[in-house]
């Protein structure tokens, strides 16, 4: 009896033992919209120094930081996947070491780094040292930094202008740039978690979700993450990995276009698929985690009005085994914070340039999923988990947003709320929706005369668009509700239901 109470007593220890050494930990995949550098060159015009100002590149690091420290508690995600940060285009003849650049700037905060006590040596660092800066003055730290370029000497000519980085606070095993001809490269880092092999693989594919003719370049991203994907899971079929990032492709790639597509990277080549179950058999071993979310509700981004999909965190069957990493099941979500990153019509608050010093996040939302290692060592036993029901007909397209359903009267600001003598140009009124009473411009663009200011008026919809240049000539009355944006260089209103004309 002795025996048995110890045995029993022992198992409950050893359980427990397991239990304190599981450590649950969160990834994130975020696309930060051109988080560009400080030295004043730059592929894009836009992020020169005539319309991107030292005090602009501050305000974006500092709300991508805000954005990151809304997790854990402000320590931020242990894995951040990160897409379009500037390729450094006077990058030094080694790799930074971005621990000891902390180090150097412990006592001097990013405001003072980018202003009275900008340098050279300031504008020499890249965008992902400045952002890890960002990070350190909100008490994230302890992150070792990957970026998916590789140098001077492995770059292609010309070089690519945005490129992936990892932050990762689990230790690194090993990293690999996997290259595609004309397209960004992808960046694969190999993590410990608590003694278990994790491949990340940070994603950035080529830009154009509904071109059939940059389909062809998402088709060799794809081949090219396939082949490695197999390399590993012939050598370990339960191998654990983790796929993220921006994949410029709807979830759903093959039935959202499949009048214009007949192949597509993500679905058909890389296979990214929402049955879970499914991944147990050798054909489908990746399971997409959208498919966690309601499908009228699946959304990071919009664009001309349509939610969209691009950002994709997707999982081997090796995460929903018992052994090694886990993935928490149903802790997959879209980061929307109202005020921060999120607009008042529910979407990405993107970047802007408006005012001295800039305003907005990205137009991508960041996605996270929660994971934890376990002790059991069982990869033939998986996480319970149901078939999917059968994708609604209407799922193939992005939801858009209805405007109709905004409360106008509401939210739309009149020129009798705006302060006396302000002008609208400014970041606290980007992406407001406005009442605005004027008169069209001259021109061959339709444009409207409001508050002794001329703004573009706009809309995604062309049919309106055609209506509207039609029935309002120069001179005539215009009055309707706008959402007050940049594109370009110009201040518009853009209308985004004929429901918005009065």
């Amino acid at each position: 009896m002795r025996l048995f109470r110890c045995l029993g007593l022992c198992a409950v220890l050893l359980a427990a033992a397991s239990a304190a050494q599981a450590r649950t930990f969160t990834v994130m995949a975020y696309n930060v919209e051109n988080l560009f550098d400080a030295d004043g060159q730059a592929v894009f015009d836009d992020y020169r120094p005539s319309h991107y100002s030292r005090a602009h590149v501050l305000t974006k690091l500092q709300n991508i930081a805000r954005v990151v420290g809304q997790y854990e508690d402000g320590r931020g995600p242990d894995v951040i996947l990160l897409a379009e940060i500037e390729v450094d285009q006077t990058p030094g003849p080694v790799p930074p070491d971005y621990a000891a650049l902390l180090r150097r700037y412990a006592g001097v905060s990013l405001e003072e780094m980018l202003g009275a006590k900008f340098d050279a040596a300031v504008a020499d660092l890249p965008a992902e040292a400045l952002l890890a800066k960002a990070f350190a003055d909100r008490g994230m730290t302890g992150y070792q930094i990957i970026a998916g370029d590789t140098g001077p000497a492995a770059r292609p000519q010309p070089p690519h202008a945005q490129k992936c980085v990892i932050f990762t606070r689990l230790p690194v095993q090993a990293v690999r740039v996997l290259p595609t001809p004309g397209a960004r490269a992808i960046l694969e880092v190999q993590l410990d978690a608590d003694g278990a092999p994790l491949h990340v693989f940070a994603n950035h594919w080529k830009s154009g979700a509904g071109d059939a003719g940059t389909e062809k370049i998402r088709i060799e991203n794809a081949r090219t993450l396939r082949g490695r994907i197999d390399e590993i899971l012939q050598a370990d079929p339960s191998a654990d990995l983790i796929i993220g990032g921006d994949f410029n492709s709807q979830y759903n790639q093959s039935a959202r276009y499949a009048a214009t597509m007949p192949q597509t990277g993500l679905n058909d080549i890389l296979r990214s698929q929402g049955d879970a179950v499914a991944v147990r058999g050798p054909q489908r071993d990746l399971y997409n985690l959208w498919y966690e979310v309601p499908a009228a509700e699946r959304g990071s981004d919009t664009f001309r009005g349509e939610w969209g999909t691009l950002i994709q965190l997707i999982v081997s069957r090796g995460l929903l085994d018992y052994r090694g990493v886990q993935y928490v099941a149903h802790s997959f979500a879209v980061g929307k914070f109202s005020g921060l990153n999120e607009d008042a019509a529910g979407r990405p608050r993107r970047w802007s340039f408006a005012g001295p010093g800039g305003a907005g996040c990205s137009d991508h939302f960041p996605l996270t999923a929660r994971f934890t290692t376990v002790a059991d060592g069982n990869p033939d036993r998986y996480l319970p988990v149901a078939r999917p029901a059968p994708e609604p007909t209407v799922a193939a397209a992005p939801a858009r947003p209805d405007p109709r359903a905004i409360d106008l009267a509401r939210v739309g600001l009149t020129a009798a709320q705006l302060p006396a003598g302000a002008g609208l140009r400014t970041p606290a009124y980007a992406g407001k929706v406005i009442r605005v009473e004027g008169r069209v411009g001259a021109g061959a663009r339709l444009t409207v005369e409001f508050l002794g200011e001329t703004y573009d008026v706009w809309s995604f919809d062309a049919p309106l668009r055609a209506r509207l240049r039609a029935a309002y000539p120069a001179g005539a009355p215009l009055r309707f509700y706008g959402e007050l944006g940049q594109y370009k260089g110009h201040w518009q209103f853009v209308i985004r239901d004929e429901s918005w004309v009065q």
